[in-house]
């Protein structure tokens, strides 16, 4: 079991944030079966998997990147944990790539070459290069490119509405009623942060936090990053996954959008989880003007309320719109 151990400071400084790599190095780990869980129905991944087949055949440094993956774990510096809180970018983890001391970065492929040694030649030589962590970089630019570029503001939008959930539960209780219902595997007790089924050990946090981590690519499984000189972070699964997945809502009944309208209906069914107006406008197929006008009418009628996450604004459902979403799906 895994242990963070955590004073006062600590809570201070402790916050949820985005990690675009890690999303991409997830999603790297199982197309190429090294985590074998994840739905049994592959829904969109299907459609990246031919993206993902050519890149490990023509680019070297996919390969370079995919050597680094074994059962237990992989290298930190090709997923380092945010620096930023929700507005975090794939230009800034690939900046914090690029900028890793090669000793660190050589450390850490030694060690994973140790787990699971690497056949390819090409993967061999660019994790011997000196020029390693920009090649690294490169690698994972284009694999995003490829992969995800499309699809993240779906992908950020489902973390988004985990962070706005979480943070409001650590705003009205604390944090142990945040962490509450996380995962399985992580606990609050006593004065640490159990993840049970990682790695026996305990971690000072040393007053820096603990960032936590929404992903839709981990689940059902968590991960963790103790080791210096990395941030202590855990990664644990998005609510809401099913909406990427291929698990979308039911649509709303006929009596619900005779009431007020199919268009406000439907986005009334959607806000399962909360949603900006761009995300709601992405996922429904609707001009973000007009999704932005029913957004607005709907929280008039006492049905609707907002948060700001960051730069963004978005809407949940009230007590009084879940009852009315539930008679109505």
């Amino acid at each position: 079991m895994l242990r963070y151990l955590v004073d006062q400071s600590d809570l201070l400084h402790s916050r949820f944030a985005l990690s675009p790599s890690f999303e991409l190095e997830n999603l790297l780990r199982w197309f190429d079966g090294t985590d074998r869980h994840g739905p049994r129905t592959p829904g969109p991944a299907a459609r990246l998997r031919p993206a993902f087949e050519h890149l490990r055949r023509t680019d070297p440094a996919m390969r370079a990147l995919l050597a680094l993956h074994h059962p237990h774990g992989g290298a930190d510096f090709v997923a380092p944990p945010p620096t930023r809180a929700a507005l975090q970018t794939i230009d800034d983890d690939l900046e914090v790539v690029r900028s890793v001391p090669l000793a660190i970065a050589r450390a850490e492929i030694a060690a994973c070459l140790a787990a699971r040694p690497a056949a390819d030649p090409d993967a061999r030589e660019v994790l011997a290069s000196p020029d390693v962590t920009a090649l690294l970089a490169d690698g994972l630019r284009r694999a995003w490119d490829a992969l995800l570029a499309a699809d993240w503001l779906q992908l950020r939008a489902i973390c988004e509405r985990d962070i706005v959930y979480r943070s409001g539960l650590l705003a009205r209780y604390g944090w142990a009623a945040a962490l509450d219902g996380l995962h399985s595997r992580v606990r609050w007790r006593g004065d640490g942060i159990e993840v049970t089924r990682i790695a026996d050990r305990e971690v000072v946090v040393g007053g820096r936090g603990v960032t936590f981590i929404p992903s839709v690519f981990i689940w059902p499984s968590i991960a963790a990053h103790s080791d210096d000189p990395w941030e202590r972070a855990i990664i644990y699964p998005a609510r809401g996954v099913a909406d990427w997945w291929g698990a979308p809502a039911a649509p709303p009944s006929a009596a619900l959008a005779e009431l007020i309208g199919r268009t406000r209906a439907r986005i009334l069914v959607a806000l399962r989880e909360p949603a900006s107006t761009t995300q709601l406008a992405h996922a429904l197929s609707l001009p973000v003007g007009s999704a932005g006008d029913h957004l607005r009418a709907l929280r008039r009628a006492g049905l609707l309320d907002a948060t700001r996450s960051g730069r963004a604004v978005l809407y949940h459902r009230t007590p009084l719109g879940d009852l009315l979403a539930g008679a109505g799906a």
